[in-house]
């Protein structure tokens, strides 16, 4: 992923974060057990965190030419889909997708792929 469109995945991450954590906070709290409350406040911190994450692999990789940061950015924003993809799914609708577990595997890649390209030497 150019770091240009990491950047931009990430922003808009960033607002469906939001919109979903106000969704969260104001329609799905005076319906939901404190449960679903749990399960959709965990999905909604690792889809900013992520969210986040993404744009500072995209700004990394704008000055400095990386497959691992690429492999990063692809790793964070499938990841973010899978898991909080999931998470969202099983809490706003009772859908129980097995998907969380790669979506976790893939943001614990995306975490270590960036260390990597922080100790590799930059391309020329």
């Amino acid at each position: 992923m150019s770091g240009k469109f990491c950047i931009a995945l990430g922003g808009l991450y960033g607002f469906l974060a939001v919109v979903l954590g106000a969704i969260g906070a104001h329609a799905l709290k005076a319906h939901a057990t404190d449960e679903v409350m749990a399960l959709y406040r965990t999905a909604n911190s690792y889809h900013f965190y992520h969210a986040l994450a993404l744009v500072g692999a995209g700004v990394v990789a704008q000055s400095r030419a990386s497959i691992w940061l690429k492999i990063s950015g692809a790793c964070f924003a499938l990841g973010v889909l899978l898991f909080c993809g999931s998470l969202y799914a099983l809490a706003l609708a009772g859908v129980h997708a097995t998907l969380a577990p790669f979506g976790g595997v893939l943001l614990m890649i995306g975490w270590v792929t960036l260390a990597v390209s922080a100790l590799r030497p930059s391309a020329p």
